[in-house]
């Protein structure tokens, strides 16, 4: 789809696509503006005078968000997939007892879909909020703000992909499961927000 359309698509009655494919989009955009700085930065003579050790790690960097931004572009669909799989699964006949354990298991394995792709984008955006602080000592500083949107998005891909990982597992009558994964949800949301926090500091401190 085109912006517009997208846009348009989620200003509508359709409950797809929703804030799972929002958030991995938000965080794609996020990485894009990280990788903007980069693309900036490369042949620039300030650049090109840091250690080579530096430069080489920056340009791992680089790519390895490039890979990241194509795979969250790929879960914007898979999200809304992921929903449209639980809806169907949800019209499931369940007139017999075979037809309700059918039904039950195919909610339940809808459900999980539905709680790893989020899951998915929530990491993924972790490992960017990482691999893009390094930006902020070594990349182009005519494009701090833009590396500081792109934080910002980052973390809000983040934390909107684990509150749809979080409604979902409502859905969800294993314990276990759904402690382990709201655990694993806790520690992803804190150790993105210390990034988040810690790349603004330096980004105001430069603007200041």
């Amino acid at each position: 789809m085109k912006i517009v359309d997208f846009s348009n698509e989620v200003d509508s009655s359709s409950p797809a696509p929703g804030g799972g494919s929002v958030s991995a989009l938000v965080s794609n955009i996020g990485i894009s503006l990280g990788r903007m700085m980069g693309n900036l930065s490369f042949g620039k003579k300030k650049y090109e005078s840091l250690d080579e050790n530096i430069k080489e790690e920056f340009k791992n960097r680089f790519e390895k968000l490039g890979y990241i931004r194509n795979t969250l572009l790929e879960l914007v669909d898979k999200d809304t997939e992921s929903f449209s799989e639980v809806m169907k699964a949800f019209k499931l006949p369940r007139e017999t007892d075979e037809e309700k354990k059918i039904r039950k298991e195919e909610i339940k394995k809808a459900t999980i879909k539905s709680i790893d792709v989020p899951f998915e984008t929530a990491k993924l955006s972790l490992e960017g909020l990482k691999l893009m602080e390094y930006f902020v000592d070594y990349g182009n500083q005519n494009a701090i703000t833009d590396l500081g949107v792109g934080n910002l998005l980052l973390y809000s891909g983040l934390e909107g992909a684990v509150l749809n990982v979080k409604v979902n597992l409502c859905g969800l009558d294993d314990k276990d499961f759904v402690e382990n994964k709201n655990r694993e949800c806790e520690e992803i949301l804190n150790e993105g927000k210390e990034i988040k926090d810690r790349v603004l500091r330096k980004i105001y401190e430069k603007l200041n």
